[in-house]
């Protein structure tokens, strides 16, 4: 046999396994963290990386940081009179993208009883 051949049977074990990694690479979770303060959403976020990686992920990509969005409210201050004097209050959405290739069934679990805390709201996508 010359070398870098493999028996049908080596082959075949082979070709599982890369099946297998294939699948694990395009296997991916995508969690999408919107909050109003950014402390918040970076614990929250190192909580689900740190969670991740314990439990065995391939790959932990993030947290990325998506653009901020800004939305601002113009008020009148007086009821009647006194157009030109205004009030702007502004509400910023901070973002956050963190995705895992390759979650194992111990990782998902890990991240379905993550306790987070209030004020994060979350978007998974497998």
């Amino acid at each position: 046999m010359k070398t870098g051949e493999f028996t049908p049977s080596e082959s075949a074990e082979k070709a599982d396994e890369m099946k297998e990694e294939d699948f694990m690479a395009k296997n991916s979770v995508r969690i999408r963290l919107k909050a109003y303060e950014h402390r918040i959403l970076d614990t929250a976020s190192e909580k689900i990386v740190k969670a991740a990686q314990e439990h065995g992920a391939k790959k932990v990509v993030g947290p990325v940081p998506l653009p901020t969005e800004r939305q601002v409210v113009t008020v009148l201050r007086a009821v009647h009179k006194y157009k030109d004097s205004r009030e702007q209050f502004e509400i910023r959405t901070h973002k956050r993208l963190i995705e895992i290739v390759g979650p194992t069934a111990e990782t998902i679990d890990a991240l379905s009883r993550l306790e987070l805390p209030s004020g994060v709201d979350i978007e998974i996508k497998l």
